[in-house]
C-alpha cells in the first residue's frame, strides 16, 4: 500500500512540474510578445521625436527660393529634411526619420520662406500625395 501512495505522490509531483512548465512557457511567450511590442513602440517614439526635431531645425534654416526642391541631412539626428516650393507661392517642409514623417506649411513672399505658426502635420496636407514625397 505504501508503494502505491509513493507512486501516486510521485505522479502528482510530476504532474505539478509539467503544469508549472507549461505555465512558464506561456508566460515566456507572452513576455516576448510584449517586449517586441514595447521595442517597436519605443523605436516609433524615437523616430517621431527625431522627425519633430528635424522639422524645428528646418524652420530655423534660411531657405532659398530656388531650387524648388531642397533637401538637407542633419548631423545630429538621422533623417532627411526637404523644402518644396509650389508655383502658387505655397511651400511645405517635410522631415523624415525612419518611418515617421512630419510636415510644416509655409508661404513664399518677397523671396523669403515664412512658416505658418500652427501649420505642422503628421500627414500630408497637400491634395496630391506625390507633393509630399521626401527623397
Amino acid at each position: 500500500m505504501n508503494r502505491q501512495r509513493g507512486a501516486s505522490s510521485l505522479l502528482l509531483v510530476l504532474l505539478l512540474f509539467v503544469m508549472a512548465s507549461a505555465l512558464l512557457q506561456g508566460t515566456r511567450r507572452q513576455y516576448e510578445t510584449l517586449l517586441a511590442q514595447v521595442t517597436f513602440e519605443s523605436r516609433a517614439l524615437m523616430q517621431s521625436a527625431r522627425a519633430e526635431s528635424l522639422l524645428q531645425w528646418g524652420k530655423q534654416i534660411p531657405w532659398q527660393t530656388q531650387p524648388v526642391v531642397q533637401c538637407r541631412q542633419a548631423d545630429a539626428a538621422p533623417g532627411t529634411l526637404c523644402l518644396r516650393i509650389f508655383a502658387d507661392g505655397s511651400a511645405i517642409l517635410g522631415a523624415r526619420s525612419g518611418e515617421q514623417r512630419r510636415w510644416q506649411s509655409a508661404t513664399v513672399t518677397e523671396g523669403r520662406v515664412h512658416f505658418s505658426p500652427r501649420g505642422w502635420s503628421d500627414f500630408c496636407p497637400r491634395r496630391e500625395a506625390g507633393e509630399c514625397e521626401i527623397p
